[in-house]
């Protein structure tokens, strides 16, 4: 029986709530466990975004998301290092929401979604080295780091709360295999089984 969208449909408290729900159910199907501190940053994270003006950035040419590199490169010119770790969070931030929920829109562009897996870890990791030692460290410097540790589990994460949350259930499958191919992503690996489709890397074949 086909589901119509209106089927779906559950009232929520808020914005905060319906994320809150679904990412514990995407972290449950995708067999992720992760601290509280972990799953809740994630869930304001995607609350967060959920306003485009909290994305993007407004540049001479127009509301744009900047670069990631730009952003490190402007935040190593400030001689103050809180500064320098807010640049590393939010390229650690827009890595995993545009490679989690934005991620086929990256299909065929120069910059695809196995970059923004690399710089978010990357970035998530430093973080966590950074603050530790300082009073916003004791809780956050575990966060930052089991982010960094699980970054591409944490992208399987809100690419299942994306699709949960579409009314079209459509699933491109070439670009399911592209994105395992680049990231190893599991839950790609999930898809393409559920099509008959056993994932290989490139130029190995079974005997």
């Amino acid at each position: 029986m086909r589901t119509r969208p209106s089927d779906r449909i559950r009232p929520v408290a808020s914005l905060q709530e319906f994320f809150k729900d679904s990412v514990a159910d995407a972290m449950a199907k995708q067999g992720i466990d992760a601290d509280d501190h972990t799953a809740y940053y994630v869930v304001n994270l995607l609350t967060l975004f959920a306003r485009s003006e909290a994305l993007f950035d407004t540049t001479e040419n127009g509301v744009e998301l900047k670069p990631l590199a730009t952003i490190l490169a402007e935040s190593l010119q400030s001689e103050f290092a809180t500064e320098r770790r807010y640049a590393l969070q939010r390229v650690g931030d827009v890595s995993l929401f545009v490679a989690g929920y934005l991620g086929d829109g990256l299909a065929g562009r120069l910059v695809d979604v196995d970059y923004y897996v690399q710089m978010g870890g990357s970035a998530y990791g430093a973080l966590s080295e950074s603050v530790r030692g300082s009073l916003r460290g004791r809780v956050f410097a575990t966060v930052f780091a089991e982010l960094a540790s699980k970054f591409q589990a944490f992208v399987d994460v809100l690419t299942e709360v994306r699709d949960e949350a579409s009314s079209s259930k459509d699933v491109d499958v070439l670009r399911a295999y592209e994105v395992w191919l680049k990231t190893g992503s599991e839950r790609a690996a999930r898809v393409l089984r559920r099509y008959g489709i056993e994932p290989q890397p490139m130029g190995t074949t079974r005997h």
